[in-house]
């Protein structure tokens, strides 16, 4: 199976492209699995608050610690990350089409996080698609290996590769063109 990755290369990160894409393949019936991520601005001099949403349940929740204004460093609560990474891990028991992860971040790259999740969808022979920082790259080459397929931030190109790991009978279903953020042809 393949593991289709979007490098961020811009201001706006790989979320909305990943969140795009869970949602359009929700939106043409497909069943899904994984972790979307959402900042929402604060403006209280603080940086911006993260907030995931399981796929499929919808359950949000917040995995950002407030550490004040001016702080710098990590900000996530890996108690609230492996709280998402078993309820994704639950919703990997339906048999979803394709796992969509935020990101393989820094807990991935050590060992941690979605890690153990993603070799599982693998085993199973579910897809995987997700977002990675330059900074974890090549950790994740070095998980991934030969299953690891770059794929542009382009809706086409995020498209096709949906499209081309999706089971036989859902291939037909078709991929409608958006005006999402992040996501241009």
């Amino acid at each position: 199976m393949k593991i289709g990755y979007i490098v961020n290369r811009g201001v706006t990160g790989t979320d909305p492209m990943i969140t795009s894409a869970a949602e359009r393949l929700v939106a043409m019936g497909h069943n899904i699995a994984g972790l979307v991520q959402s900042n929402t601005e604060r403006g209280d001099g603080c940086r911006c608050d993260i907030d995931v949403r399981v796929l499929p349940s919808g359950e949000v929740f917040r995995i950002s610690q407030d550490r004040g204004p001016g702080a710098r460093g990590c900000r996530l609560d890996p108690s609230m990350l492996e709280a998402g990474v078993a309820l994704v891990e639950k919703a990997l028991k339906d048999d979803p089409e394709i796992l969509i992860v935020n990101k393989f971040g820094k807990h991935e790259a050590e060992g941690r996080g979605f890690r153990g999740t993603i070799a599982e969808a693998l085993a199973r022979g579910i897809p995987v698609l997700l977002g990675i920082n330059p900074l974890n790259l090549e950790a994740f080459l070095r998980f991934a290996g030969e299953m690891a397929e770059e794929v542009g931030p382009q809706d086409s190109a995020v498209g096709a590769w949906c499209a081309g790991v999706l089971r036989a009978e859902d291939k037909g279903k078709a991929w409608a063109p958006t005006e999402a953020p992040g996501l241009a042809d």
